[in-house]
């Protein structure tokens, strides 16, 4: 892995020095070459872009675009950081003067510049016999002559939480058979204990005991077990108490609602995302030295058919006591976070976010870059919403239409799982919200954004762990309310 210290000047074995450049504003010093130049090869300073000056012995200057200069925010230095490493992936030893050319606060920026830089870095090569993927930059400098301390602050965390997305997007790229339920648990109690966390493995038979009829239901057709992983967080003095709740569905054919076999059922592997969040976002804790006690919970099961497996008109009974009525087996994500969300209700926490590749509705309304949100409670969507702007993981609230709960009707059943072939997102939405009794609580819906096709900015190709910062930042400001 790559060093990144905060040092006061440039070292002199560092081959690349990255400068930020503005679209208005002074040049770069000692540079040589004016705007005009510069544009001349098609450099214009926008955001992102970057220009490779060559110097005498094998170095070189990179500049790179931050924009227009009073634009400039953390959210753009997370882009130049990632433009920075992208650009310099064969480089050995890089630094960047990126501190000193902006006025954002320096551990903010330090932060966002290391969030960039390590999440574009990153690469999934489990799998691959050629590794060349894999930088070969040793150490990467961020230089600064004030505010030392703040910076070293900011790489630190900036570290934490790179390190917490990245191991979030190796969960999310890993095939089916390589991340059962039983993996990611044993995954999970193997690294709690030195992550401050306390760890506790329910199985299928301890679930039954316990009424979770809804991680039940959906495993009955898989020949791999369930597994509900509990890890804590409790620091003391918490200031308050939030639980996390992460969709685990390890691999979703649909059961018995078979998906079409095209490139979405390809990357199911990837449809739990939101138990990667969450348990990334937990093992985190630690070294951030988060003042919120934190539960995560961790509903994983495959969803598979077979003669054993969940069918159409079969009914539930969920952790809290409501029946389901199953009408569609490929709406299972909602059932087992059903349980989970019951079990997190019983604790009495001041909040419940569930985070969960849920809906293709979603995708549909917002696209591939923004996930959706539903609240019962506006104050924790702002917490949210603040959150993800610090972080660049957009979400948009949308509305929990009350009326629409008639549309989730059952002739033999408290509810059913799916709604009419409209609001899609907004019925499994108030599905859920059966299950926080009274608790503030956020849905998360991360089916949109879990994964992209190409780089860009801090995202690589794959599983973007998307929802991983956004949580981190959420339980490190959380304030009760």
């Amino acid at each position: 892995m790559t060093e990144i210290k905060v040092l006061a000047s440039v070292p002199t074995d560092a081959k690349v020095v990255a400068m930020g450049v503005s679209t208005t504003g002074p040049m770069p010093r000692g540079l040589g070459m004016t705007r005009k130049d510069l544009s001349a090869h098609g450099f214009d300073a926008k955001s992102g872009q970057t220009f490779f000056v060559p110097r005498a012995g094998g170095h070189g200057t990179l500049l790179v675009g931050l924009g227009e200069s009073k634009s400039v925010t953390a959210n753009s230095l997370r882009n130049a950081g990632a433009a920075i490493a992208r650009a310099t992936t064969k480089v050995e030893s890089v630094a960047t003067t990126l501190l000193n050319d902006t006025r954002v606060e320096k551990r903010a920026a330090a932060q966002a510049i290391v969030e960039g830089y390590r999440l574009a870095l990153h690469r999934y090569v489990d799998l691959k016999k050629d590794k060349s993927a894999v930088a070969n930059t040793s150490r990467f400098v961020l230089v600064t002559s004030t505010n030392a301390a703040s910076a070293k602050t900011g790489v630190t965390r900036g570290q934490a939480t790179a390190n917490a997305t990245c191991f979030a997007r190796d969960l999310a790229n890993t095939p089916p058979a390589h991340l059962t339920a039983r993996m990611i648990s044993d995954l999970a109690v193997a690294q709690a204990a030195d992550a401050g966390l306390k760890a506790e493995v329910f199985n299928k038979d301890q679930l039954k005991q316990m009424g979770c009829g809804g991680m039940i239901g959906v495993n009955k057709g898989s020949v791999e077990p369930p597994r509900m992983v509990r890890l804590t967080w409790k620091p003391k003095g918490a200031t308050g108490h939030v639980a996390l709740v992460g969709k685990g569905v390890m691999y979703d054919s649909g059961g018995i609602s078979l998906k079409p076999s095209d490139p979405s059922h390809a990357v199911m592997k990837m449809d739990m995302s939101g138990a990667a969040a969450v348990l990334a976002t937990m093992l985190s804790l630690k070294a951030l030295n988060v003042k919120t006690a934190v539960t995560g919970y961790l509903m994983c099961t495959d969803n598979m058919p077979s003669g054993s497996a969940l069918k159409l008109g079969d009914v539930l009974t969920m952790r809290n006591g409501k029946t389901v009525e199953i009408h569609n087996t490929d709406a299972e994500g909602r059932l087992i976070l059903a349980d989970g969300l019951s079990l997190a209700a019983e604790q009495k926490p001041h909040a419940i976010v569930d985070i969960a590749t849920l809906t293709g509705a979603c995708l549909v309304a917002l696209g591939e870059k923004v996930a959706g949100a539903l609240t019962n409670n506006d104050e924790l969507f702002t917490q949210i919403k603040k959150s993800s702007e610090r972080v660049d993981e957009p979400v948009w609230q949308l509305p929990l239409v009350k009326d629409y709960r008639r549309l989730l009707d059952s002739n033999v059943a408290d509810m059913r799982n799916i709604g009419g072939p409209s609001g899609g997102t907004i019925t499994a939405a108030l599905f859920l919200s059966e299950f926080v009794n009274d608790i503030p609580w956020v849905h998360l819906d991360i089916a949109g954004p879990m994964k992209v096709d190409g780089d860009e900015g801090w995202m690589n190709r794959g599983a973007t762990a998307f929802g991983t910062r956004l949580l981190i930042d959420f339980v490190t400001n959380f304030k009760r309310r």
